[in-house]
């Protein structure tokens, strides 16, 4: 069946923004000048998907207002024949999505329950918005690829430095079945540094069959008092085979303080408007 479907949760508080994100939502909070959601949604799109539904909660409506059309600026930016800039504003509006609330914070698992309807029977996607990846294939579409030939649940991995393996949902490879993919043994989410079965960590991209809603209906919660997206996805495991897919590509965590900087200093380093001066700034700190 093909995979059509995305869902990307943006209900979290985004309290380590705060007090950024007191009024604003953190999937908001702009890369230059594009909200870090649009970069996940542009993934979505380029990886073939046809229908996205965001996961959003209280004081989230700026989300939607962002993929709404804004017929007055439009109107202002064509009438001073700013079309580059009314390009831009339109990109963002010329995309098909839907919202659903996540009513309380109960977890990641929980949000991808609300999806359950929207989803149906069909396998679909899953895009988390800290994680903007930057590769020659969209990281969806690489996953994508590999579910066509192995019509099973893949989840996205790389390897990270073992000391930040607390950080993550945590795969305990079992064998690698053709290049870069593996058969796992079981899923941790956020284990003790000393306990981390690898240091291959999932990260923000999940390709599921639909049989995962009936396990996240009946999750117990977990790390963080929690309903774990990861615990429902071992538990799936042991009904029919979940698949860790080694992804190419370069990944930024925009879900903390210095990964966003970081991020928002690369991504300068290469927007056409602001590079030279970008570099020109670092030369001058680096003096």
């Amino acid at each position: 069946m093909k995979v059509r479907k995305a869902v990307i949760p943006a209900a979290g508080l985004g309290t380590r923004f705060l007090p950024a994100t007191k009024a604003t939502a953190k999937e908001m909070l702009p890369i230059i000048d594009k909200p870090t959601i649009q970069y996940i949604v542009e993934e979505a799109i380029a990886s073939g998907i046809e229908d996205i539904l965001i996961v959003t909660g209280k004081g989230k409506r700026s989300i939607e207002d962002h993929f709404d059309t804004a017929p007055e600026l439009e109107q202002n930016l064509l009438s001073k024949n700013k079309l580059e800039m009314l390009a831009s504003v339109q990109e963002s509006s010329n995309i098909k999505i839907h919202f659903i609330r996540q009513k309380q914070p109960l977890g990641l698992g929980d949000a991808i329950l609300q999806a359950k309807a929207f989803v149906g029977n069909e396998p679909f996607v899953v895009l988390l918005g800290d994680d903007i990846v930057e590769s020659e294939v969209p990281c969806v579409k690489q996953l994508i690829n590999q579910y066509e030939h192995t019509q099973n649940s893949i989840i996205g991995v790389q390897t990270v430095p073992k000391e930040h393996t607390n950080r993550y949902g945590i795969i305990n490879p079992q064998e690698e079945v053709t290049s870069h993919l593996f058969k796992v043994r079981g899923f941790v989410e956020k284990p003790k540094i000393e306990e981390a079965p690898s240091q291959l960590a999932i990260l923000g991209r999940y390709l599921l069959t639909p049989a995962i809603f009936e396990l996240l209906e009946t999750q117990e919660s977990g790390s963080g008092d929690e309903i774990q997206l990861t615990d429902a996805i071992d538990r799936l495991n042991k009904i029919e085979d979940v698949l860790a897919y080694d992804f190419a590509g370069k990944r930024y965590d925009v879900g903390d303080k210095f990964g966003f900087v970081d991020t928002t200093i690369r991504f300068a380093l290469k927007h056409p408007e602001i590079k030279v001066q970008v570099q020109a700034l670092i030369n001058e700190l680096a003096d």
